[in-house]
């Protein structure tokens, strides 16, 4: 029965292909203590098991799905990798840069130390700064590179084992440094912090003010009495009569009929206004003033809940607050604020900064939407459909350009089909975000792109490499889980004072800041569920962005100075 396995499995590689990712998205969700595998690493160690069996896969699978990734992460952090370079977010996208450079330091500090040759470099390297993309970028620099061929063949052995062994403890040290000792070293009460942040921008101290779904915002009609306060008064003051909450009055019925209201309409008593607006406020304020009546005609109006993607130059920088004021923003609610490559949930407050890239979801009423989707960028209404014919223009180009090499004496020197995919990328990404017309990537498409093409890639090195994996493991030993420990620490720890008290970031970003610049997305998951606030996740888009980019780059460098 075993033999019969065995032998169906190494004759038809896509059943280990889709075994290991089976197991690698199944096990990489178990968390202990509040903290998981991960999918890549979870995927890696199944293939490295499956593996044993001897399992031949083309490599020409592998760079398929690796240039698919690539694209996805280019493509997606674009935005924010760009506008951190050139604008607002240019302090914390040196930082990142300052933390990528401790990164690779610490690596080749270990390895000059230890005498690792390069395979165990590049692995030490990807995996301790848990950045996946470089273990690709890195096997392609050794596989181009002037070694022998008996060295290219030693080091694709050894070099899943060292960053499947590091990536482990890059994850649990990021998660443990930053987010468990992170506060404790800097001596920051990061809930207060978080607090104190909030209420410095106009919130609550909290996210109660951060509306999570559209169907927190109603539509209620409501009478004008002969002594209502409001009678007399037109549609745009009333609107900001209530506390001045943010509320909208769409129609309203007089002498029977029902007419669109404008800002100017002055109300008359008899009126019935149909008033939309969150829940609580309609309940709780509204609900006192005025007598509710029922009236399904009235309120029998369609709405949506859409995204729009801001582009428009004369938005950026814009606070929620500002933007409450412009005549567009009338009649739409903003229910989330999406950013950067992960797409982080930006906390919804009055001193909230919108940036060109940013993805934003609002509800109301269709015209109302492209109304203001007109001012602010371009209406991202979903859809299933992805510009292929682009996608794959991106990919030929960027493979093209990195497939081009300069020669520095006798070291050839180049990006790597993969490297130019990357760049190409984030290229197109951010010229999408300011000439969106072009190029549609649905959120639902970069997500598998990114997920799937990873964990393939991972999947096929782990295939493999797996008959060698026992006797790599041996190689390594309890001395280059030291060495590994020290590797991914040290930039840590040097990173959590630099940013405090270098680049003197607020508290209760500081840490998002760190976790951004190491792409440590446990690490972020950790600060916030200890903050009770997504507060940090200010600080973590453009240092992910720009590190992703840099650290994955690096994994060529690694390879040059190894």
């Amino acid at each position: 029965m075993l033999d019969w396995l065995f032998t169906t499995l190494r004759m038809n590689v896509e059943i280990p292909l889709f075994l290991s990712l089976l197991l690698g998205y199944s096990l990489g969700r178990v968390k202990i203590a509040g903290i998981s595998l991960g999918d890549v690493t979870a995927t890696l160690l199944a293939a490295l098991v499956i593996g044993q069996i001897g399992i031949h896969v083309s490599p020409d699978v592998k760079i398929i799905f690796f240039m698919f990734y690539l694209f996805a992460v280019g493509y997606s952090a674009g935005p924010q990798f760009v506008r951190g370079l050139f604008s607002g977010g240019l302090q914390q996208a040196l930082f990142a840069v300052l933390v990528c450079g401790l990164s690779l330091g610490s690596v080749y500090l270990a390895v000059r130390i230890a005498g690792y040759d390069v395979g165990i470099a590049a692995g030490l390297y990807a995996g301790s700064t848990t950045t996946s993309s470089a273990l690709g970028l890195s096997q392609t620099a050794i596989e181009q590179s002037s070694l022998a061929a008996s060295a290219k063949a030693a080091s694709a052995q050894i070099l899943p084992a060292a960053f499947s062994i590091s990536y482990v403890i890059g994850t649990f040290g990021s998660v443990v440094m930053l987010g468990i000792l992170g506060p404790r070293l800097l001596n920051i009460d990061l809930p207060a912090a978080c607090r104190d942040y909030a209420r410095r921008i106009g919130g609550a101290g909290d996210d109660r003010g951060s509306p999570k779904a559209w169907h927190q915002y109603v539509a209620r009609a409501f009478l004008v009495d002969p002594q209502s306060a409001i009678a007399g008064l037109t549609v745009g003051q009333t609107e900001h009569f209530f506390h001045n909450h943010r509320m909208y009055i769409g129609r309203v019925r007089r002498n029977g009929a029902v007419v669109e209201a404008t800002v100017d309409m002055v109300l008359e008593a008899g009126d019935v206004v149909a008033i939309a607006g969150a829940r609580e406020v309609l309940l709780e304020e509204v609900g006192k003033a005025l007598r509710e009546v029922d009236d399904p005609e009235l309120l029998g109006v369609s709405i949506e809940g859409t995204d729009i993607l801001i582009t428009a130059r004369s938005i950026h920088r814009k606070t929620l607050r500002e933007l409450a004021q412009m005549p567009e923003t009338r009649g739409i609610f903003l229910t989330e604020i999406r950013r950067g490559a992960m797409s982080v949930a930006i906390p919804i407050l009055p001193e909230t900064q919108l940036f060109r890239g940013d993805v934003v979801r609002v509800t109301g009423r269709p015209a109302d939407i492209s109304a203001a989707a007109g001012r602010f960028g371009y209406l991202d209404r979903e859809t299933e459909r992805a510009d292929i014919a682009f996608i794959g223009a991106a990919i030929v180009i960027g493979a093209l350009i990195g497939s081009l090499t300069l020669k520095i004496g006798e070291v050839p020197l180049t990006l790597s089909t993969a490297g130019g995919v990357l760049l190409v990328g984030l290229l197109l990404g951010w010229l999408r975000s300011i000439r969106p017309a072009f190029g549609r990537v649905p959120r639902a498409t970069s997500w598998f792109m990114n997920s799937i093409g990873l964990n393939m890639f991972i999947a096929v090195v782990g295939l493999t490499a797996g008959p060698g994996i026992v006797a790599g493991l041996k190689e390594l030993g309890v001395v280059f889980v030291a060495w590994t420990v020290f590797a991914a620490a040290l930039p840590m720890l040097l990173s959590l004072y630099i940013g405090k008290y270098l680049f003197r970031f607020d508290d209760a970003i500081v840490l998002g800041c760190c976790a951004g610049s190491r792409t440590a997305a446990a690490a972020l998951s950790m600060i916030t569920d200890r903050a009770g606030s997504q507060i940090p996740a200010i600080g973590y888009s453009v240092g992910y962005a720009t590190s992703s980019t840099i650290l994955t780059l690096l994994g060529i460098v690694i390879v040059l100075i190894s």
